[in-house]
C-alpha cells in the first residue's frame, strides 16, 4: 500500500488532510515523494518560524538526544532551566512553565488564573471572557474558552464559567463584566477565527478595566508569539502587558513546546502539586527552543516587517484585501479551496483560516522564494476571476 493509502486505512480520519505526501524538506522548500518542490507559505502551521531545520538549531537538537533526551520534572536539569531564565530576561515576566503545545499552555493559564482569584476572593469568582471568533485549543476547556458557535458541538457538556463578548465593542465588554469575572483571555491577531487584528484602542481600554478591577488579562501568543508580528510577543504593539502569557508552535520550530510566562501577580499562584506535565519542559524540545530564541534579534524582527510590507504591498496593488499583522496575514477571497489546490499545483503551499487564505511563511524566507510565491500566489488568486 501507498503512504496515503496506509493513513486512510490506519488513522483516525479527522484531518482534511491534502492531496500530498510531504517527505522531506529545508528552510522554506518542501518536498513530497514524487520529487516535486514547494515553497512554503504555512511553516507547519507557524511553527517553523526559522525555516525547517535550521542548522544551528538541528545541531544543538541532536547533541541534546545524545546526552539526555528526557528527564522527570522532580528532578533540575539544564536545558529547561536555561530556557526559563532566557524567556524571562527577554520579557520581563517573573517564571515560565513548560509544556507540550498552545493547548496545554491555555489550560494552565485558565488555571493559574481561577486559582489566583480563588486564593483571593474564594470560589466564586472564575469566569473568564473570551471573545468572539476566538480559538484557544481543543481540550474540553480550550475549547469551551473557544467563542465560535460552530465548534461547540458534539461534546457535550462543556464546561461552566465561560462568557463571551464581542470583540471591538467595550460597552457590551462593560455591560458583560459582572462580580463572578476573574480573567479576560484574548488573542491579539485571531488565527483561526479569520487573521484579524484586534483594535488597540479596544484593547488598551480593557487592559486598563482589567487593571483597575484586579482582572488578570490573559493573552494567548500560541500562534502571534516569538517573532511573528515583527514583535518577539504581539502584546508589544498593543501597550498591554499581559498577567499571564501563553505561547508554542514558533517557540520550538518543529519540536512540541509550550510556555506559560507569568508575572507578579501570579508568580507563586501555582504551587507544588497544583499542576504539571511528565513531557513539558522536554530536553530536546526546551535546547531547541533556546536556539529559537537566540535568533530572534533586531534584524530579523526588521525582516519580518520589511517581508510583511512586501506581501502587503504586491497583493494590494492587485486589488486584494488583506489582513493580520506581520507575517500572520489573511487574503480574502472567493474560493478558498480552489486557491489552496491550485497553489499546490503550482509549487506553492497555502493555508486557510475561515474563509480566508491565511499566509505564515518563515520569519527568514528567502526574498527571491518570496517573490517567486507571490507570483505565483497572486495569479492563482487573479484566476479565480
Amino acid at each position: 500500500m501507498t503512504i496515503k493509502e496506509i493513513s486512510n486505512k490506519y488513522l483516525v480520519p479527522n484531518y482534511a488532510r491534502q492531496d500530498v505526501v510531504l517527505v522531506k524538506g529545508k528552510g522554506s522548500l518542501l518536498y513530497d515523494e514524487d520529487g516535486n518542490e514547494y515553497i512554503d507559505f504555512g511553516a507547519g502551521i507557524a511553527v517553523n518560524g526559522l525555516g525547517i531545520s535550521p542548522d544551528e538549531w538541528a545541531e544543538e537538537v541532536i547533541n541534546q538526544i545524545k546526552t539526555l533526551p528526557h528527564a522527570s520534572n522532580l528532578y533540575y536539569s539544564e536545558p529547561q532551566a536555561l530556557l526559563a531564565e532566557k524567556l524571562c530576561n527577554m520579557t520581563g515576566y517573573k517564571r515560565a512553565f513548560f509544556c507540550n503545545s498552545g493547548a496545554e499552555a491555555n489550560e494552565c493559564a485558565i488555571k493559574c488564573a481561577r486559582k489566583y482569584s480563588y486564593d483571593k476572593y474564594g470560589k466564586d469568582r472564575s469566569t473568564i471572557i473570551t471573545f468572539v471568533n476566538s480559538f484557544h485549543g481543543r481540550t474540553i476547556a480550550t475549547l469551551t474558552a473557544t467563542a465560535q458557535d460552530g465548534m461547540h458541538d458534539y461534546f457535550f457538556p462543556f464546561l461552566e464559567g465561560f462568557k463571551y463578548l464581542p470583540a471591538g465593542d467595550f460597552d457590551k465588554f462593560c455591560e458583560g463584566v459582572d462580580d463572578s469575572v476573574c480573567a479576560v483571555m484574548t488573542e491579539f491577531v485571531q488565527g483561526e477565527g479569520g487573521v484579524i487584528a484586534q483594535d488597540k484602542e479596544f484593547i488598551k481600554k480593557v487592559y486598563d478595566y482589567c487593571k483597575k478591577h484586579d482582572i488578570l488579562f490573559v493573552a494567548d501568543e500560541v500562534q502571534t508569539g516569538n517573532g511573528r508580528t515583527g514583535k518577539l510577543y504581539a502584546y508589544e504593539h498593543y501597550e498591554a502587558k499581559p498577567d499571564i502569557l501563553t505561547t508554542a508552535k514558533g517557540l520550538g520550530n518543529g519540536l512540541p513546546i509550550g510556555a506559560v510566562l507569568v508575572g507578579d501577580l501570579c508568580e507563586y499562584t501555582l504551587s507544588a502539586g497544583t499542576h504539571g506535565s511528565t513531557f513539558g519542559g522536554n530536553l530536546v524540545a526546551c535546547s531547541g527552543a533556546i536556539k529559537v530564541l537566540e535568533k530572534i534579534d533586531g534584524e530579523l524582527l526588521k525582516g519580518v516587517c520589511e517581508r510583511s510590507e512586501y506581501i502587503k504591498k504586491e497583493l494590494s496593488c492587485a486589488g486584494i484585501e488583506v489582513s493580520g499583522l506581520g507575517l500572520m496575514l489573511g487574503i480574502t477571497c472567493k474560493d478558498k479551496s480552489y486557491v489552496i489546490k491550485e497553489c499546490q499545483k503550482r509549487g506553492l503551499i497555502v493555508l486557510s483560516a475561515k474563509n480566508k487564505i491565511r499566509l505564515l511563511p518563515a520569519l527568514n524566507i528567502d526574498m527571491k522564494l518570496l517573490e517567486k510565491g507571490m507570483k505565483i500566489l497572486k495569479e492563482v488568486l487573479l484566476s479565480e476571476e
